[in-house]
């Protein structure tokens, strides 16, 4: 699943998103592969377009061990403001505003993408994994939040943030298509 910038921005205006200079793609895979960076994540900005492999799912051990009784956050396709700020001591992407969850309870290791829906502020965020180095596995690193498995990639990310001028971002998560 690779995508070009035209592609990307003609899929999101078709499902009736306003197209911004500055924003963020999250692109769910089909495959949806329990613990797995098998997602993409894009960066559009007014020169360039970044393509980086990241989850937008919540890794095996959340969807087995919940941190909110109502059951596992997996963030329901839609668009979303984040800001710059912390996530666990160190610079992140975090809510800006309300998100919309579904909330998976049926701890099958799959990311259930209907059912219960929960709408606020979960600190689901877009971070990284490792500091150093190259994630292979979910793991804990996400309960629900945006991950990239490269740090150097996550890095431009930030810098591309700072540097743009904006003080809030549109993520976008979309289904693979």
């Amino acid at each position: 699943m690779n995508y070009t910038r035209v592609s990307l921005i003609v899929h999101l205006g078709s499902l009736g998103f306003h197209i911004n200079q500055f924003m963020i793609i999250g692109v769910r895979s089909k495959a949806d592969k329990p613990n797995e960076f098998d997602d993409k994540i894009y960066l559009i900005t007014k020169k360039s377009t970044f393509e980086f492999t990241g989850t937008t799912n919540p890794g095996t051990n959340w969807l087995q061990n919940f941190m909110n009784p109502s059951g596992t956050a997996v963030l329901k396709p839609g668009m979303y403001w984040y800001k710059l700020g912390t996530h666990k001591g160190y610079e992140a992407l975090v809510q800006a505003g309300p998100v919309t969850v579904y909330r998976d309870k049926n701890k099958d290791l799959k990311s259930d993408t209907t059912g219960t829906e929960d709408t606020g502020y979960f600190a689901i965020n877009i971070h990284r994994a490792n500091p150093t180095a190259i994630s292979k596995l979910v793991g804990l690193w996400s309960a629900g939040c945006t991950v990239l498995n490269n740090p150097k990639d996550f890095e431009l990310l930030i810098n591309e943030c700072k540097s743009s001028g904006e003080k809030e971002f549109p993520y976008y998560l979309i289904n693979e298509y």
